[in-house]
């Protein structure tokens, strides 16, 4: 079945927002098995006090309670902002065979912009990476959030 990849990419946009309307960075993810969507997962660190609550570990997590297994190797994994190298190790390690990427993460990102943990030929399972997908609307949400919060913080007095 040929996925639509604009109509992932937005429900993974829809899912960033939750997390921007929490005041949390806004990073979303969507699972997408058989042409359906089986998980979805948005970003909640400073929400629940955790390193781990990025929106792809949610998503994968649910997505592997639903499937009853942990690997994931008929699902595709969409997300607003380039995998960290924890969500990369998750993502190798539950099988995922396609990533598709919206924006480029240059400070931290591990599917190719500081390294690329999705497609190293030493680890027993490799990555297909699509990068760009509703790219300019992933990366103008992020700035406008940063740019929000530069601007909270210089507002407030010492």
């Amino acid at each position: 079945m040929q996925e639509n990849r604009e109509y992932y990419m937005k429900e993974a946009i829809c899912q960033a927002r939750r997390a921007e309307a929490i005041e949390e960075v806004p990073i979303g993810c969507v699972i997408v098995r058989e042409g359906k969507i089986i998980a979805r997962g948005y970003n909640r660190r400073n929400t629940d006090h955790s390193v781990l609550k990025h929106a792809e570990i949610t998503a994968i997590q649910k997505a592997c309670r639903k499937l009853g297994d942990w690997r994931l190797e008929d699902c595709t994994l969409y997300v607003t902002l380039e995998p960290c190298q924890m969500c990369a190790g998750a993502i190798v390690q539950a099988r995922i065979p396609k990533v598709v990427i919206g924006a480029m993460n240059p400070k931290a990102g591990s599917a190719g912009s500081v390294i690329n943990l999705l497609q190293m030929k030493a680890f027993n399972h490799q990555v297909e990476i699509e990068k760009g997908i509703m790219g300019e609307e992933c990366s103008a949400m992020l700035s406008h959030f940063f740019a929000t919060l530069r601007r909270k913080r210089a507002a407030k007095p010492d």
